[in-house]
């Protein structure tokens, strides 16, 4: 057993009408409401896991009737098998982080093939099952999952509450996932592990990729002893993952110093690798203050989430003049407060095209909660001090914070994102005093903590310094893949300074900048995103294809240039593979 374990081993068997990649909800099921829980005060293990990878499936694919997934691309094929989870903990950390191996009946025994992954974003262990599993599972892969120290394990203050092994509550520290330490008030709200758990997880994301990788080989010895003993030497590893997993798998190649990783798959990276990159904080922050104002612009008249029913929505017309008041824009006349909002971003290297799509980010009120989550991660908080006065709790009708129910709490493991708000729990900001724009002066304060120089935001940047990524070997088999209008993540920030760094230290990544492309898959389920733009899932299996094939069946990878989708505008129709401009199987 591996001596990084904190727990014991939780094996369960899935077949039949609970299997490893849908939890026997199938493409329908996944598409469809919540799955339901049976009494929704203590829902069960298996209740919670299913309604954790039919969220996780929803938070990242794009299953809307017109998206063709399971027919055009993907897989959401019925795979029998089981799972081995538990928690793991690096030597210097507080705070655990969950593993878990999902093993098909069909295991190909003659590939030996085992995939590693990171959730995206702050999900939990779920998180990248619709493209590590939905690759592996059905070509006869293992695949070996981490919640890189994130994930959905909320601690409740009001009731000392937090999660198990299995998805269940408890109130016993000793058995939870996440416990925010002694001394914790009962009216502090609600603790999240990326924002409380006293660590600095972003900067341990390559160690947690390493040791999903050990207990995946680890547990195929247990569930496979007659093929025993599994090691990198001969089994094919190939790590992948999207946006923050991309980034712990790109991570974990830097200091890959036991050649572990066979290859690696990165979609969409959060990514930071030198001078020439920018932190996702620092533009998250200046997005989350300047964007509001930007788009007011007529630029955006006819972008999808740039209007309401037609209109600017009224705190982000706000937005610019409270910006003029502060000095921080010149312009006086509204219209002209846009557009210095907007060439501001330009000046900066936002392009247009991800101005376009970060709208919805904008919409969604993404750039606060990321900004109020990392900032608490960076400066390790404690719950109930999250700084510029932000929080999370549940509220009541008229908006004041109340207790958490027991249903409540019940879900939060199997629908939380692992950011709030969402599930219930909500971000408080501190007191705005201008109801006109109630976020701006928490955004201000997020913003200052990366431009000003005091000892707290010095410790912020410190932070944040400690995640950058160092160089994989030179012989490893490396692919980049980035929408080209990613909003979120934009890949001028990202994926192509680590590309040129890459290539200028004798390394020979491949890497395809998709047109048309942005970052949420999710989103193309929305009336008129899905005409704009095409998935990028596709673009990962494609990848995962050609490495496999070079791995195990020794054929050369293919060369370098990206493929070269068509036009989205699919309109009333469902995407098809000429818009895709890849040769589909």
């Amino acid at each position: 057993m591996p001596d990084f374990l904190v727990s014991p081993v939780r094996e369960t068997a899935h077949r039949g009408d609970d299997d490893l990649l849908t939890a026997g909800l199938g493409l329908a099921g996944l598409r469809g409401a919540p799955s339901a829980f049976t009494e929704a005060n203590a829902p069960t293990p298996e209740e919670l896991r299913r309604r954790a990878i039919q969220g996780s499936w929803k938070g990242i694919a794009d299953l809307g009737p017109l998206g063709n997934y399971g027919t055009l691309y993907g897989s959401t094929a019925r795979v029998s098998g089981r799972e081995f989870q538990a928690f793991a903990k690096l030597p210097h950390a507080r705070s655990p982080h969950r593993v878990l191996l999902q093993v098909p009946d069909a295991f190909d025994a003659a590939a030996r093939c085992l995939i590693v992954t990171a959730s995206s974003g702050s999900r939990g262990i779920y998180g990248a099952i619709a493209l590590a599993g939905a690759w592996g599972l059905p070509r006869g892969c293992a695949v070996a999952y981490t919640d890189k120290g994130n994930g959905s394990g909320y601690f409740d203050a009001a009731d000392g509450s937090g999660v198990a092994l299995d998805g269940t509550r408890t109130q016993d520290p000793a058995a939870m996932e996440f416990h925010p330490g002694d001394g914790v008030v009962t009216d502090a709200g609600i603790a999240t592990k990326h924002a409380h758990s006293g660590d600095n997880p972003e900067a341990d994301w390559a160690q947690c990729v390493l040791q999903a990788a050990h207990f995946g080989l680890a547990m195929l010895d247990r569930a496979f002893p007659q093929l025993a003993p599994f090691t990198p030497h001969n089994t094919r590893i190939i790590a992948v993952g999207i946006s923050n997993g991309a980034g712990a798998v790109l991570q974990a190649a830097g200091v890959d110093a036991q050649r572990v990783l066979g290859g690696v798959v990165a979609l969409a990276p959060n990514v930071n690798a030198n001078e020439n990159s920018r932190a996702l904080y620092d533009y998250n922050t200046e997005a989350g203050l300047l964007l509001p104002c930007a788009l007011t612009d007529a630029a955006f008249d006819a972008v999808p989430f740039a209007r309401v029913q037609g209109r600017v929505p009224p705190p982000w017309s706000a937005r610019g003049a409270a910006l003029a008041e502060r000095g921080l824009l010149h312009a006086t006349a509204p219209a002209a407060q846009g557009a210095e909002a907007r060439e501001r971003l330009r000046a900066s290297g936002w392009s247009d095209a991800a101005l376009a799509s970060a709208a919805s980010s904008t919409a969604f009120d993404i750039w606060r909660s990321i900004g109020a989550t990392y900032a608490a991660s960076y400066l390790r908080s404690r719950v109930g001090e999250m700084p510029c006065g932000y929080r999370f709790s549940v509220h009541d009708a008229s908006g004041k914070p109340r207790p958490a129910t027991p249903a409540e709490r019940a879900a939060w493991w199997a629908d939380g994102s692992g950011i709030p708000p969402g599930a219930g729990v909500t971000l408080d900001g501190s007191d705005a005093g201008d109801t006109a724009d109630a976020d701006l002066r928490g955004l201000l304060c997020l913003r200052a903590l990366w431009t000003e120089d005091n000892p707290q935001a010095k410790t912020l940047r410190d932070s944040v310094d400690a995640t950058r990524v160092q160089l994989p070997p030179k012989e490893l088999p490396l692919w980049v893949i980035h929408g080209s209008e990613d909003g979120l993540l934009p890949k001028a920030f990202t994926s192509e300074p680590y590309v040129a760094w890459l290539r200028q230290n004798g390394r020979a990544p491949r890497y395809w900048p998709i047109a048309h492309a942005q970052h949420f898959d999710a989103f193309l389920a929305f009336p008129g995103f899905g005409d704009r733009y095409v998935p990028l899932l596709p673009y990962g299996y494609a990848a995962l294809d050609a490495l496999y094939a070079h791995m195990v069946h020794g054929r050369a990878l293919p060369d370098a240039s990206a493929p070269g989708p068509a036009a989205a505008m699919r309109g009333p129709v469902a995407l098809g593979a000429a818009q895709l401009g890849l040769a589909l199987a």
